[in-house]
């Protein structure tokens, strides 16, 4: 079930001809914010758009002849899919996905033009992975598990191993974690040769299996999951990766999904970076203070396939999360000129309208008087205080 370096060489020189070797890139405004050096490893623009066909390829590629002639099956919400189907294609294995019937649209389109069958099976990539494990004892395909295996494992380890030598003075690694593959091999990878940096792993609060398996001292699944960052959003950690991690991570820190909607907007607005919120789980920790860092520090961009309705909605968060967006519900005179004083009021505080929802339907509403609901866009915190005492001297806000 370990993983050992012989196991990660052997990956690496595996991947070194098919996978790319992707940048690490400075970020002033993580550097600022919390004044480390930190530096982003950009697996969001490895093939497919995150860091999965690493360990997919790793594994595949080691079938036998007989396993490859019965084919692969995997289950998965986008991005172990598209890994999965852009290696078993590369090496002319028939593949087969089970996708959770809500899976992004995008994703689903990208594994099939990858070459892969795509079912959509389930609410979750848990139940997906079900029907996958039945469909591999029924017809002998090789289930290719998104995490749980030391190929897996070792594939995904030779991101550590490229940090190394990009950034040969690291002193900190943040990872996005879910199954955990990830965060193991790295933490692999990266303690057997500078056993000093510290390796941190990052979930979304609303998916957190580590912190309580990790108290327990093994495995123990999540009570519920309900997070945005649907790429980690994984009900029960492995068995393989649990090993490595329990043993060589640092911390394991969580994040909020307000935390995760501004680290996306940031990496969109200050990196020109499209990241996934999953991906951007390691960017939130670290604007978010969730970890306390020195140095010099790698903060992993672990994927970037996300659905453009998706990135509406989690930037439309994120505004609201960083302070740039505001709704609120005024009461103004049912008569000529009430509208107007309240959007008259607006403009001269600097805010722009976005949305406005005009009602006469409400509770606490005299007969002259109507419910408006505005959206407008706001500069930062300290702006939105303003409006909202100016608005409650004005009289459009009731306690």
């Amino acid at each position: 079930m370990s993983v050992t370096q012989a196991d990660i060489d052997s990956a690496a020189t595996t991947l070194s001809t098919v996978i790319r070797r992707t940048p690490m890139i400075a970020s002033r405004v993580l550097s600022e914010r919390i004044g480390c050096e930190v530096w982003l490893k950009c697996e969001n623009l490895q093939r497919t758009g995150s860091f999965k066909p690493r360990g997919a390829y790793n594994r595949i590629s080691r079938l036998s002849d007989e396993e490859r002639a019965r084919g692969v099956v995997a289950a998965s919400a986008g991005n172990h899919a598209q890994g999965v189907a852009w290696s078993a294609s590369s090496l002319g294995i028939a593949s087969r996905v089970y996708m959770p019937r809500g899976a992004a649209l995008p994703k689903i389109a990208a594994t099939k033009a990858y070459g892969a069958e795509v079912i959509l099976e389930g609410s979750t990539v848990d139940e997906a992975l079900v029907s996958a494990r039945a469909f591999a004892d029924e017809t002998g395909a090789v289930l290719i598990h998104p995490f749980d295996h030391p190929h897996i494992v070792a594939g995904q380890a030779t991101v550590g191993l490229e940090i190394l030598e990009q950034m040969p003075d690291v002193d900190a690694i943040v990872v996005p974690l879910g199954g955990g593959g990830l965060l193991a091999g790295i933490a692999a990878a990266v303690k057997a040769r500078r056993p000093d940096v510290t390796v941190v792993g990052v979930q979304a609060a609303q998916a957190a299996a580590w912190p309580q398996s990790l108290a327990d001292g093994h495995p123990v699944a999540a009570a519920s999951m309900n997070t945005m960052a649907d790429g980690i959003a994984v009900a029960r950690p492995g068995d393989v990766p649990f090993a490595h991690i329990s043993e060589l991570v640092d911390s394991v820190v969580t994040v909020s999904e307000e935390s995760l909607s501004t680290a996306l907007l940031l990496m969109l607005e200050r990196a020109k970076l499209i990241v996934e919120p999953a991906g951007a789980a390691a960017v939130a920790a670290v604007t978010a203070g969730a970890v306390d860092l020195s140095g010099n520090v790698c903060v992993v961009v672990s994927g970037g396939n996300i659905d453009p309705l998706l990135l509406s909605h989690v930037t439309t968060h994120g505004l609201t999360a960083a302070g740039r967006f505001l709704t609120v519900t005024a009461t103004v005179s049912d008569r000529p000129g009430g509208l107007i004083a309240l959007l008259e009021l607006l403009r001269d505080l600097g805010a722009s309208v976005v949305d406005v929802v005009h009602s006469r339907v409400a509770d606490d509403l005299y007969l002259d008087e109507v419910q408006v609901t505005v959206s407008v866009e706001t500069r930062g915190p300290e702006h939105q205080r303003e409006l909202r005492r100016s608005l409650s001297d004005a009289g459009f806000l009731r306690d």
